[in-house]
């Protein structure tokens, strides 16, 4: 086992906006904390503040082991875990030389282990990236245990109060290094950075019997539920992290990537109205007149496809292909495009489910981090989804890249690039064998171009 375990996290309110990274370095022994650091860097991207964060695990484990130690590196940016371990390339000009200062550092180490974490794994990391851009709003500077006035930059301390070296990473705003004994407890109690779940635990009672259809299951229309409504505390906190951070009217300054994402046409499933997750359905003979629609609009211009992806599942593999074949391309199957996995409830209509698992149902209607028995929560699936859009767009940096997917997925993609919160699920409604477009730039913001259009079935 690696003497040392990395963990790292960078983020961005706004994408680009206010940024900043944290840092952790434990003993992989026993896991005790030996090192935070944190700091806000001012406006960028999340990827640039994931490097960073990594830059700064990479420093704390040097001066603690010295050159030669073994390290062993978790984060929940799979672009910079792959990046990092020489996996994919790195096309993005200005991540390049944070990659080299890493690798840099990295060459100095003995780095077993190039990890990707479920961020859910990696919340000691997250939360003093938030510490640091939390001090930064408020004018302070970011130090382990707390802030320090506006202006100042705390010297790293131990737990016994003896001083440690601070490291000096480049860029301005709160920053701070901590060195701490093994058995001292150096993590403050801040709160992480997810907000609190305003969502109610059971259904609302007031909810007629058609605002109890959803087509998160390919059968039906989410728009109708009674979501839950975040309080108006939370609705200002969320303006606040995103305010002035992208208004879509400044003109993109790179080609875009552009994610043409396309829902699979209709199944029996979907006529009757039935739960559709992992499910092996086919279309239906209607549902192949839906994909050739869709095939013969994405044949003409403005569309030149370069890449055609799908879900493993049939009924968006016989869509992609009815898409591939006017456009002379191959599909590529792609895993994580896949629906999310409804469990026991999978083949069953909403009011069977709703008879058999009433409470379940009530919680998974109220409440984006419940599961039905057995199935994926939408939470779960939004970072799935979270990590092939990334993969995707640095894969396809410039190109027209077809997806051919699913209610969920589509719907988490358009969520994402809204930096919507999770619940906005809740409020959309997609139809079969709609299009809706996403691009992507360079210097970090995503536009959503349309959504939900099935002008081609008309």
């Amino acid at each position: 086992m690696s003497p040392y375990v990395i963990e790292a996290d960078g983020g961005s309110r706004g994408n680009p906006g206010p940024a900043g990274y944290g840092a952790v370095v434990k003993d992989a022994s026993d896991g005790q904390v030996l090192a935070e650091a944190a700091e806000a860097i001012g406006v960028t991207t999340n990827n640039v503040a994931e490097y960073r964060g990594l830059i700064a695990g990479l420093k704390a484990a040097l001066e603690l082991g010295g050159d030669g130690a073994q390290v062993a590196v978790r984060m929940d940016s799979k672009l910079v875990v792959e990046q990092m371990a020489g996996r994919w390339k790195i096309k993005n000009e200005g991540l390049r030389p944070l990659a080299a200062e890493a690798g840099a550092l990295v060459r100095r180490l003995r780095v077993t282990e190039w990890t990707w974490i479920p961020r859910e794994r990696n919340k000691h990391a997250d939360r003093l990236a938030n510490e640091a851009m939390d001090a930064a709003a408020k004018g302070l500077s970011w130090k382990a245990g707390g802030t320090t006035a506006s202006g100042t930059t705390p010297s790293g301390t131990t737990a016994s109060g003896t001083d440690a070296p601070v490291t000096d990473a480049s860029g301005g705003g709160a920053k701070g290094t901590q060195t701490a004994p093994k058995a001292a407890k150096t993590a403050p109690k801040t709160a992480p950075k997810t907000a609190p779940k305003t969502a109610p635990k059971t259904a609302p009672k007031t909810a007629s019997k058609s605002a109890r259809q959803t087509d998160l299951l390919d059968a039906g229309d989410i728009s109708e539920l009674s979501a839950p409504t975040a309080s108006v505390a939370t609705a200002q906190q969320r303006a606040t992290r995103t305010k002035g951070t992208g208004t879509g009217w400044a003109p993109p300054t790179r080609v875009a990537t552009s994610l043409l994402l396309l829902r699979h046409g209709e199944t029996e499933l979907s006529l009757e109205r039935r739960f559709s997750g992992r499910g092996d359905a086919e279309l239906t003979p209607n549902g192949l007149a839906q994909a050739s629609a869709a095939a013969a609009r994405l044949s003409r211009d403005p569309y030149r496809l370069d890449v055609i992806l799908t879900s493993p599942l049939k009924r968006a593999r016989q869509t992609a292909e009815a898409v591939a074949q006017q456009a002379g391309l191959e599909v590529e199957v792609y895993e994580d495009l896949r629906e999310a996995d409804f469990g026991a409830w999978e083949g069953h209509t909403f009011t069977e489910v709703q008879r058999r698992w009433p409470a379940e149902l009530a919680a998974w209607l109220a409440d984006p981090e419940a599961a039905p028995p057995g199935g994926e929560s939408f939470a779960t699936t939004a970072r799935r989804v979270q990590a092939a859009r990334e993969e995707l767009v640095e894969r396809y940096e410039g190109k027209m890249v077809l997806a051919v997917s699913h209610v969920t997925p589509i719907k988490l993609l358009l969520r994402d690039a809204l930096l919507a919160p999770l619940e906005s699920l809740y409020r959309m409604h997609l139809d079969l064998a709609c299009l809706s477009l996403v691009e992507y730039y360079a210097d970090g913001p995503a536009v959503v171009k349309s959504f939900n259009d099935t002008s081609h079935l008309r």
